[in-house]
């Protein structure tokens, strides 16, 4: 990427048309939209383009979603495995030949740590921008940072045994570099049930605290349930029409995986071979000669009967698909669990345990920016990442307008909805008009 960053300057005041906060999808394909209308732009972030698939991912990652699915703007996947699950090091070699692609104007290595208004008390007025290369103005900005801001670690953490080593999921890499000795994974959705499964695979015993993440099937009646979905025009569901409406972005993502082709994450099934799963931790219960122990709740069996009845809804949807639209599909047997959870004291002696693998989630942190774009939760305020405050913007965001906004699958339309909104606020001045945007993107 070098040969496409902009150079350095020195530290002092510099405006450019539109500034786009985040280098990873949403950034680009921001970026690409911007670039085929002739926009000035740029691009800052903060580590290196894709950072967060490069760092924030562990060893045997891979998306849980088909590679047909991604479908950035200009460049959807054209390789030869559409149906597979691509792994870590080929989704940033995705990234990186995306930018290869249409050479966005990127400054990699630039902390942007504030962003303010010229005339607060405007609805008008340049953006500043405040950044480790100095201070930039910009007539918009895009922010398309994401929300997983901080790794959250619950406040019991803090309590327990010096000796145990402790570590994000966003830290995790393998079962080799932990020391030996029994893991505990905290948190069953898509992250926590993939590395519990990826320390399983390892030889390691693990600990699983599940909560009330949903599961879903990886095939059903001869197609990836994905594909299914995607006829059944799922996945452009918007939130103005999901049934729990903007609260949708809080849900949990189903657990499932694309590792080795793709299949389920049955935790009956791990049970059944050896991996130990506890309810919801609850609180701990320190010993004065010893580690103490981590005590759980007793609703294990309603966790896992609530995440297979959600897969079997899901199952439900596409037999009323098939059948409406009259499509030959073999028939396929319902799933019968395989394993059931006995009675139990409901706590874990910690002395097993060597290290713990938080999967939690993550602090969304919007603070740094100086403009009254937030609810009382300090998210942002939006309606398809466009603000009340003219010429800010969000992008990538979890359900931002569907389920595939903050992902390779949708992320791109939203990009270029937001290009046409800029272009409907006057924003682009002479630029072309963008009529038919999204064909001519593809």
């Amino acid at each position: 990427m070098k040969d496409n960053q902009i150079p350095t300057a020195a530290k002092q005041s510099q405006h450019v048309h539109t500034l786009i906060i985040g280098g990873g999808q949403a950034g680009l394909s921001m970026s690409y939209v911007l670039k085929q209308q002739g926009v000035e732009h740029l691009i800052l972030e903060r580590h290196r383009l894709g950072w967060a698939w490069r760092e924030q991912r562990w060893d045997s990652f891979c998306l849980v979603t088909p590679n047909w699915q991604c479908r950035l703007p200009g460049f959807h996947y054209a390789g030869k495995d559409p149906e597979g699950f691509m792994v870590k090091s080929q989704i940033v070699d995705y990234l990186e030949s995306y930018a290869a692609h249409f050479s966005p104007p990127i400054r990699e290595g630039v902390n942007v740590t504030g962003i303010s208004r010229s005339n607060p008390s405007s609805q008008n007025g340049r953006f500043c921008v405040t950044t480790s290369e100095g201070e930039f103005t910009a007539e918009q900005v895009v922010v398309a940072v994401g929300n997983y801001h901080r790794e959250r670690f619950p406040a019991i953490s803090s309590q327990l045994p010096a000796r145990i080593t402790q570590l994000h999921s966003a830290q995790y890499r393998n079962a080799e570099s932990l020391q030996e000795g029994e893991v505990l994974v905290v948190g069953s959705a898509q992250s926590g049930a993939q590395i519990a499964e990826d320390l399983h695979l390892a030889g390691r015993k693990v600990h699983l605290c599940v909560g009330n993440a949903p599961r879903v099937a990886r095939f059903y009646r001869g197609r990836d349930v994905v594909a299914w979905l995607d006829d059944m025009g799922h996945y452009q569901l918007n939130v103005d029409n999901h049934p729990l409406g903007e609260d949708a972005r809080q849900k949990t993502n189903h657990y499932v995986t694309g590792r080795d082709g793709g299949r389920d994450i049955d935790l009956r099934a791990f049970a059944r071979q050896g991996m130990q799963l506890h309810g919801r931790m609850q609180s701990y219960q320190a010993e004065e000669n010893g580690d103490g122990w981590l005590v759980m709740d007793d609703r294990l069996t309603k966790y896992l009967d609530a995440a297979d009845a959600t897969s079997e809804k899901i199952k439900d949807s596409i037999d009323a698909w098939i059948a409406e639209q009259g499509i030959s599909a073999p028939i396929e047997a319902r799933y019968v669990p395989v394993w059931q959870p006995s009675e139990s004291d409901n706590r874990l002696d910690l002395s097993k345990i060597s290290a713990i693998v938080w999967a939690v989630g993550f602090h969304t942190d919007f603070s740094w920016i100086d403009v009254p774009a937030f609810n009382h939760r300090g998210y942002p305020i939006h309606r398809r990442g466009v603000c009340d405050i003219a010429g800010l913007y969000f992008l990538g965001l979890p359900w931002l307008w569907t389920w595939g906004s903050g992902r390779f699958e949708g992320v791109g339309q939203d990009a270029i909805y937001l290009g046409e909104q800029m272009l409907a606020a006057g924003f682009f001045g002479q630029v072309a008009a963008m009529g038919g945007m999204e064909n001519a993107f593809r």
